[in-house]
């Protein structure tokens, strides 16, 4: 694992002016990493998907965006990831096979693009780095 971080939503209402942002450490340009988001939505979220705009700064201050659509639940609208209660938890994958070029701080910043302000039921959002292994993936189906 190379790194991983999750940041609590207050009042769990992701207001879309206010990104999220992780600063990750890279030392190491050799090997390949799988990038994770993780987003804990409570049950009354009112919405099957949640869209994010996602910038990555490299340590030469280059950005890129992506837009990225999470499927949080099927067409019945039944939960997808892991439940306990009313909470639903989700990991999903983001970059696979990744290598980082230049070692330095990665700035990745994460807002929520639902075209709402003020987002409701969503309650924390993470980024997980970790090693690339052929198997590993996403935790939904």
């Amino acid at each position: 694992m190379l790194y991983r971080k999750c940041i609590t939503i207050p009042d769990n209402i992701w207001d879309m002016n206010k990104p999220l942002v992780f600063d990750v450490p890279v030392n190491d340009t050799v090997n390949k990493y799988n990038i994770f988001l993780t987003i804990r939505n409570a049950g009354s979220y009112d919405f099957n998907n949640l869209y994010l705009f996602i910038d990555v700064k490299t340590p030469m201050k280059f950005t890129e965006r992506d837009t990225m659509e999470c499927i949080l639940a099927d067409a019945d609208g039944k939960w997808l990831g892991e439940g306990l209660g009313d909470i639903w938890d989700n990991k999903i994958l983001f970059k696979r096979n990744m290598k980082f070029q230049k070692p330095g701080t990665y700035e990745f910043t994460i807002s929520q693009a639902m075209r709402i302000d003020s987002l409701p039921m969503i309650m924390d959002a993470g980024l997980s780095i970790e090693r690339y292994s052929a198997n590993s993936g996403s935790k939904q189906n």
